[in-house]
């Protein structure tokens, strides 16, 4: 099969390769749509360790059931698909207690580490497991079908942070992952959503996605804006989608005592904080890892509307042309959200 083959720091090559062999319990998966992640072109540089050459990237896809082993349950050949990215064991405690994001034996399809290597999407054909998977309805369109995947991490943050109706909260860092967090947090009744982020083409989508109000806090006091704009210098929940100090910090500096700081950003394996501020001000933080089966949820709120993805997806190209998207994803210089790749 024709794959992408991520095979140095920042060098990808089309090779040809053995098709994936399922076990038992997988499915071989032809590929329709596969999205770049963030954590792929950070991946592609060689300094997060997490995509070590050579792999195949990609984890955010869909595509159609070829084959199956004989202990799949509830899926048949043909069958539209997408799935979790988490490939999780199904039987250690983790999994089976209902928190399958934290499962002692996963992986990440698209992930070459210390701990383990697995083959992702941007190939032809990709094997997961029966149980990650999730049926696509019948007309959605499989480059949408792709966008299930990062919708559900936000999803699940917004889980996590447990918003009451009528709290202020405050996004940092308006990415796939952050735009999605505003959007599903719109749908918990919360009384305002701030969205803050230091690129300007950013902050106006999230606010054609719902935020009430955006802060460049390189070029405003985010406590002066939310005193003026708010009637309050702090939220009452505050998610970080970025992963650095920098942000951190400005998420941090956001939330009100006995507030909640939700951490989903992954980007830098260290950050300083200030946990005076955490500690003396009891501020509850939580971090936010993958998502607990709510892709099957996050396909609703697609299919109903409730949530778009349309206009996050911004460009739709053939899987040769990668290197190069991988290349204009790193630079930023083109206002780019989300590029789906087509096998």
């Amino acid at each position: 099969m024709r794959a992408l083959v991520f095979t140095g720091p920042h060098r990808f090559e089309m090779r040809e390769v053995d098709r994936p062999a399922i076990t038992p319990d997988e499915v071989l998966i032809e590929v329709k749509a596969v999205g770049i992640c963030g954590s792929d072109v950070h991946g592609m540089t060689g300094e997060t360790g997490r995509r070590q050459p050579p792999v195949i990237m990609g984890h955010e896809a869909a595509g159609v059931i070829v084959e199956a082993g004989r202990n799949v349950e509830g899926y048949e050949l043909g069958d539209p698909v997408t799935f979790d990215s988490t490939v999780y064991c199904n039987r250690c405690e983790y999994c089976v207690s209902g928190r399958p994001n934290l499962c002692s034996n996963r992986k990440v399809l698209g992930v070459s580490c210390d701990e383990y290597r697995l083959d992702g999407a941007m190939a032809e054909y990709v094997a997961v497991p029966w149980w990650v998977l999730s049926r696509v309805p019948e007309g959605m369109p499989f480059e949408k079908a792709a966008m299930v995947e990062p919708l559900s991490i936000g999803f699940h943050a917004v889980e996590r942070a447990q918003i009451q109706i009528g709290d202020l909260v405050s996004v940092v860092g308006c990415g796939i992952i952050g735009l999605s967090v505003i959007q599903v947090a719109k749908l918990t009744g919360c009384r305002r959503i701030v969205a803050m982020d230091i690129d300007d083409r950013r902050l106006a989508k999230a606010a054609e996605l719902g935020a009430d109000l955006t802060v460049n806090p390189k070029k405003a006091a985010p406590s002066e804006v939310f005193a003026r704009e708010l009637g309050r210098s702090e939220v009452d929940v505050s998610f970080e989608a970025v992963g650095n100090s920098a942000a951190v910090g400005t998420a941090l500096a956001a939330v009100r005592k006995g507030g909640k700081l939700v951490l989903i950003g992954n980007m830098d394996p260290e950050i300083t904080v200030s946990m005076q501020s955490i500690v003396t001000r009891e501020i509850d933080v939580l971090g936010s890892y993958a998502a607990v089966r709510a892709v099957d949820t996050c396909i609703g709120l697609i299919a109903d509307g409730r949530v778009d993805v349309d206009s996050l997806i911004s460009r739709v190209a053939p899987l040769e042309e990668g290197a190069k998207w991988f290349d204009t994803l790193l630079e930023a210089e083109e206002p780019l959200f989300k590029v789906i790749l087509e096998p």
